[in-house]
C-alpha cells in the first residue's frame, strides 16, 4: 500500500487506551500466523462493513472516493496488497484507536456469521484472551445463534459490575457494533476515565431509547435529550406512570420507580453537561474531575435502564 507512512503504533497520551502496543503487536502477529484469516468465511469488504461505514472512509487510492473502492481494487482486482493490510491502515484504527473499535473487530472475527467452526471460533477465543488479560480484557459468550456462542469483550478487573454485564447480553441481541462499542467503552473508562465513561454512558441511553423508537417506527427529533427520548420510549412501551390504572396492585410503587429511572437518566445527563467530555471547560472546572465513583453510579444507571427498556421493548416484540 502507498499512503504516507504514519506510525500506527504511535503511543499516545490516552488513559481510556488500556491495550498497549506490545499487545496490539502480539495480537497482529497471532493473527497473522495461527488464527487469520481475519476476514473468515465472508468476503473483506463485507467483513469491515459490518464495524465501518465504507462508503464515508476515504480511499488512498486517487482513482476511487471511498475506502470499499480501494479495497476491492487492491485485495479483489489486483490483489497487490498483504493479507494483513488492515492492520497498518490508519483508517480503521485497530493499531493505535480506542480499545473498544480493536475488541470490536476481535468479536467479529469469532462471530458464527465469520466462523462457521464453533471449536475453531472457541480455539481462537482462548489464545486471543491469553493476550488481552494481561491488559484487562476478555471475549466472552453473550448469546446464541443457531445454537453457536456470540462472543462479545468485557473487562475481567473492577468496573461497573453486574448492571455492565447485563448491557453486553443486551446490545448482544440488538446485534449493532456502535451500541456494543459504547457499551465497552463505559466498561473501559470507568476507573481511568470516569469523565468519558459518564459522556458515553448518556449515549448509550440516546442509542437504546433510538434504537427502540426507530423499531416501533415512533418519532423521535434529532435534537430530542435524554430526558424527551426516555419520555417517548417508556411511552411506547406503556411505561409512562399516567398509563398505568391507579386502582392496580401497588400503583404508587410502580409510578415511584417508573419516575426514579427517568431521575436517574437526567442525573446522568447533568452531570455529563458539568464534567463530561462533550464540553469546553474552564480552568477551575478541569480541575475539579470526577472519580471512578462517580462514573460507576452513571454507568450502573444507564445500564441498568438501558437493559431494563430493551428488554422490555424486546418482550413486547
Amino acid at each position: 500500500m502507498e499512503q504516507p507512512y504514519e506510525d500506527p503504533f504511535n503511543e499516545r497520551s490516552d488513559q481510556a487506551r488500556r491495550i498497549t502496543a506490545v499487545t496490539r503487536r502480539d495480537i497482529f502477529d497471532y493473527v497473522r500466523t495461527e488464527g487469520g484469516p481475519w476476514w473468515g468465511r465472508m468476503e473483506e469488504a463485507a467483513f469491515l462493513a459490518r464495524l465501518y461505514d465504507l462508503e464515508l472512509l476515504p480511499s488512498t487510492d486517487s482513482r476511487y472516493t471511498t475506502a470499499r473502492g480501494d479495497i476491492i481494487q487492491h485485495r479483489v482486482n489486483n490483489y497487490d496488497w498483504d493479507d494483513d493490510w488492515v492492520f497498518d491502515d490508519s483508517r480503521f484504527r485497530l493499531a493505535s484507536g480506542p480499545d473498544e473499535v480493536l475488541l470490536g473487530f476481535l468479536a467479529q472475527m469469532v462471530h458464527p456469521v465469520v466462523q462457521s467452526d464453533t471449536e475453531r471460533a472457541a480455539k481462537i477465543v482462548s489464545d486471543l484472551n491469553s493476550l488481552l488479560m494481561p491488559d484487562g480484557w476478555m471475549l466472552r459468550p453473550h448469546k446464541q445463534m443457531s445454537g453457536r456462542p456470540v462472543y462479545a469483550p468485557t473487562r475481567t478487573g473492577s468496573g461497573a459490575g453486574v448492571a455492565i454485564s447485563f448491557a453486553h447480553e443486551a446490545v448482544a441481541r440488538i446485534d449493532t457494533e456502535y451500541i456494543s462499542q459504547q457499551v465497552t467503552r463505559m466498561e473501559g473508562a470507568v476507573d481511568t476515565e470516569p469523565e468519558l465513561a459518564i459522556g458515553t454512558a448518556k449515549e448509550f441511553i440516546e442509542s437504546i431509547c433510538k434504537t427502540i423508537l426507530d423499531e416501533r417506527q415512533e418519532p423521535h427529533g434529532k435534537n430530542d435529550d435524554v430526558p424527551t427520548l426516555v419520555r417517548k420510549t417508556t411511552k411506547v412501551l406503556q411505561l409512562m406512570p399516567d398509563d398505568i390504572d391507579s386502582t392496580a396492585r401497588a400503583a404508587d410503587t410502580i409510578k415511584r420507580m417508573l419516575m426514579n429511572l427517568a431521575t436517574l437518566v437526567q442525573g446522568s445527563a447533568e452531570l455529563r453537561n458539568a464534567y463530561g467530555t462533550g464540553h469546553g471547560k474552564s480552568k477551575m472546572q478541569a480541575q475539579q474531575r470526577l472519580t471512578p465513583r462517580h462514573a460507576r453510579l452513571a454507568v450502573g444507571s444507564a445500564a441498568t435502564l438501558g437493559v431494563f427498556l430493551y428488554e422490555t421493548h424486546d418482550a413486547r416484540s
